[in-house]
């Protein structure tokens, strides 16, 4: 398996499914998979078949180019970096966090390190 072409998938796959506003199943259920499969691929550890992409498309209203990682915002490093934020092992509450925390720009994301830090500092005490 392509480790990077799954998590570039896994990557717009999950962007487009909460653009959609669906559940990961939802789509498994529409696309006609497992939801655990759905997550896995979600989560780059497996590649669809080319008939579950087509499915994926369709469902997601996505093309194809940009599922692959063709034509979209993020070059294949950037994309392998946002889905190794949001590994399964982590706890659901951090990972709520990351994927709240992925769309801000640099400055937001320095302001809301300053805050973390501060927490953690006053937590200490």
């Amino acid at each position: 398996m392509n480790e990077e072409l799954a998590i570039t998938v896994g990557t717009a796959a999950r962007q487009a499914r909460e653009r959609q506003g669906l559940t990961q199943g939802d789509v498994a259920s529409q696309v006609g998979i497992a939801m655990e499969v759905y997550s896995r691929m979600e989560r780059g550890r497996v590649l669809p078949s080319s008939t579950t992409l087509r499915r994926l498309c369709m469902v997601l209203r996505i093309r194809a180019d940009t599922l692959l990682g063709l034509d979209g915002p993020h070059p294949p490093e950037e994309a392998r970096t946002l889905a190794l934020a949001d590994r399964e092992e982590d706890p659901p509450g951090l990972r709520r966090l990351v994927r709240a925390l992925r769309p801000l720009d640099e400055e937001a994301l320095k302001a809301m390190g300053l805050i973390i830090q501060g927490a953690l500092a006053l937590r200490q005490r």
